[in-house]
């Protein structure tokens, strides 16, 4: 079996990497670093989007809903020299509406799609062991299974197209939500007095322990606000909650919160950091760092 892969980079490169560990794959990319990468781990490499349309399987782990509509149906994009009874597996996370909008069209070019987002930051990626949600037919996710396995030790099928991006967004609005309240509470405890280390090692073998907890406290005390996600693109998900939310009348006071601590970090300046850094927000308005003792950003 032939396997394309497009979007090599932070997540999709050590993904296409650990697929190559078992299967014949050619991966589009136009950065000589990743191209170094993928060629050193037997994968071949192009910068011609339309020559992974040989391929039986093709998945794409991409930024956004506009790349992976350009990459698909953009000009030379792949929809051109897809043959019949391709398999498209989105890994990308994107909106739940431009999903079913693919899958449509794609299917008139009788071309099968599943969309797979992934869960799991980048180690995650190197080791196999992501978290993927899987939307389709699912005699269809069943026969990838042996391919998914080599990126995923969790596939989860959860029901028709659309239903692995509607999964992995309620999974990302709880992280998200986590998120805001961490910037918003810890310097509350700093500027009453509390040291930030221990606070920090409280909450992590405590009840308000979370994901979210474990992964930024550590680099919040270290200054360290690029270990994840930029928040300019992390954005996209609270849009997509928010815009559910108003389709279906169903109130989401929490998450209206949340997304307004996210509005006002992006407005603070603090769109290239990650997630951690929305706690520069608070740290500013009450004039306090939660730090580790001599750290500073």
């Amino acid at each position: 079996m032939n396997v394309g892969f497009v979007g090599v980079g932070q997540m999709g490169g050590p993904m296409a990497i650990n697929l190559a560990s078992g299967y014949k794959v050619i991966a589009h990319c136009r950065n000589d670093t990743d191209r170094n990468a993928l060629q050193g781990a037997g994968i071949s490499v192009t910068e011609n989007l339309q020559a992974l349309g040989e391929a039986d399987v093709i998945f794409l782990c991409l930024p956004d809903t506009d790349i992976v509509e350009q990459v698909l149906f953009g000009e030379h994009g792949l929809a051109e020299v897809l043959r019949s009874g391709t398999v498209i597996v989105d890994t990308s996370t994107i909106a739940y509406g431009a999903t079913l909008s693919i899958a449509e069209k794609l299917a008139s070019h009788d071309v099968k799609f599943i969309d797979a987002p992934i869960s799991g930051m980048r180690a995650r990626a190197e080791d196999g062991s992501l978290t993927m949600m899987c939307g389709g037919d699912q005699s269809l996710v069943d026969e990838l299974k042996p391919l998914l396995s080599t990126m995923a030790s969790k596939i989860i099928y959860m029901g028709p197209v659309g239903s692995g991006q509607l999964t992995k967004l309620i999974n990302q609005l709880l992280f998200d939500i986590n998120a805001a309240a961490l910037a918003e509470i810890l310097p509350l405890a700093v500027k009453l007095g509390l040291d930030p280390t221990k606070v920090g090692d409280v909450v992590n073998s405590g009840t308000g322990g979370s994901y979210a907890s474990e992964f930024f406290i550590p680099h919040i005390l270290n200054g360290v606000f690029d270990q994840g996600y930029p928040l300019k693109k992390a954005y996209k998900d609270l849009i997509s909650g928010s815009g559910i939310s108003a389709q279906h009348q169903i109130p989401t006071p929490v998450l209206s919160a949340a997304m307004a601590t996210y509005q006002t970090a992006l407005l603070a300046g603090h769109s290239d950091k990650d997630k951690g850094g929305m706690i520069c927000v608070f740290e500013d308005l009450l004039d306090v760092k939660f730090r580790s003792d001599g750290q500073e950003e």
